[in-house]
This record gives C-alpha cells, sequence and structure tokens, in this order.
C-alpha cells in the first residue's frame, strides 16, 4: 500500500509538473505571438511611411511661372510673320507728318511690315490705350487720303475691336517713339466695302504710323 501511495504521489507531482510547463509553453507562445505582430505593424508603417515620403504629390507641387520682362527690357519690336514692306516709304522724322509713297506695281496678298524708326519707349500691348498719329494712303488713288496730322492723334484701346484687324496685329509690338509702316490686304483692312473717296471696295491699305503714347 505505501508503495502504491508513493506512486500516486509522484505521479500527481509528475502531472502537475507538466501541467505547469504546459501553462509556461503557452504563455511563451503568446508572447512570441504579441512580439510579432508588433514587428510587423512596426514594418508595415515604415514602407508606407516611405512610399508616402518618395510618391510624387501633384496636389502641393508648385510650378514656377514663366519670368516676366518689363516694358523697358522688352525687345520684340514688331510681330515677325509678316513679309518687310518691299518698297518703303521715307523714314522721315519722328514727331513730322512722313511722306508715304505707295509701291509700284500690283499690291501684296499679304500684310507687310516694317519698322521705319525703332522707338524706344513703352511697348504696345493688347489692352493697352495707344495714342498714335497716322497718315493712310490706297493702291485704289495712289495717294494720301487721311491724315490724323492735319486734325488730331487717335487714341485707341489695342485688341478690343475698334479698329481693322491688319491694326490690331500690325501696331503690337511698337514702341513710344517708332514709326511703323504697314501695307494691309482687304482681308485685314475694310474687305470689300468702300469708305468714301479714295478707299475703294477690297482696297489695299497703306499706312504709317507713329506711336506716341502707351497707357
Amino acid at each position: 500500500m505505501a508503495t502504491t501511495k508513493r506512486e500516486r504521489q509522484k505521479a500527481a507531482r509528475r502531472e502537475k509538473l507538466e501541467r505547469m510547463q504546459r501553462q509556461e509553453k503557452r504563455r511563451k507562445n503568446l508572447r512570441r505571438g504579441a512580439i510579432v505582430t508588433v514587428a510587423a505593424v512596426a514594418i508595415i508603417a515604415t514602407g508606407a511611411a516611405i512610399f508616402s515620403s518618395s510618391s510624387p504629390k501633384s496636389a502641393t507641387t508648385t510650378t514656377l511661372a514663366p519670368p516676366t520682362t518689363s516694358s523697358s527690357t522688352t525687345t520684340t519690336v514688331a510681330p515677325t510673320s509678316f513679309a518687310p514692306v518691299a518698297q518703303p516709304s521715307p523714314a522721315g522724322t519722328f514727331g513730322k507728318a512722313p511722306t508715304v509713297t505707295v509701291p509700284s506695281g500690283a499690291p501684296p496678298t499679304k500684310m507687310e511690315l516694317s519698322n521705319l524708326i525703332t522707338g524706344t519707349g513703352a511697348v504696345a500691348k493688347t489692352g493697352s490705350s495707344l495714342t498714335v498719329q497716322y497718315v493712310l494712303a490706297t493702291y485704289s488713288s495712289r495717294r494720301v487720303v487721311q491724315s490724323s496730322w492735319t486734325s488730331q492723334p487717335f487714341t485707341f484701346t489695342l485688341g478690343a475691336g475698334t479698329v481693322i484687324p491688319g491694326w490690331t496685329e500690325g501696331v503690337a509690338g511698337m514702341r513710344v517713339g517708332g514709326r511703323r509702316e504697314l501695307i494691309i490686304p482687304p482681308l485685314l483692312g475694310y474687305k470689300n466695302v468702300a469708305q468714301g473717296p479714295g478707299i475703294a471696295a477690297n482696297d489695299t491699305l497703306v499706312f504709317v504710323i507713329d506711336l506716341l503714347k502707351v497707357s
């Protein structure tokens, strides 16, 4: 009986020890799982931070605007899309009425432009109020038919649609103090509508323009 009792006691202690070992192993496994979970979360968070910092952020990207140039440094004084006047009028003197000569031969089919005197002042731009003196001759009459020099300077806003298209395109880029000659075909002038004595329907116009003021 004594031997059997001791065996039962040993078996009980062994069972208790095994139970404690199993519980300790279970606790270790739980701790190890928690550590792995925390590490995985940290790795994912780090990766997300790296990708978010390296990916482009279109919402906050700043686009540099092109540099602006003041009128005092602008060098454009004539549009480049027009051929020069083949037989320009004499340059004359700025501030004095010019002599306008209509070129010989047939009128050009495309607009021609030449700076007879290149100004050094403010530049004529779209939206600017311009004050000019001008002389107009026509191919149909071969003579001068209008001149602001006999009355007063003419003021208009460039690009407002108050002058013929040839003026809108041809005066842009002039500088105050400049004198420009424009030969304007009918399409950019008065087209097929006569404008009184000396300006026939489908006439080609010859203007010499002095730019007095830009505001």
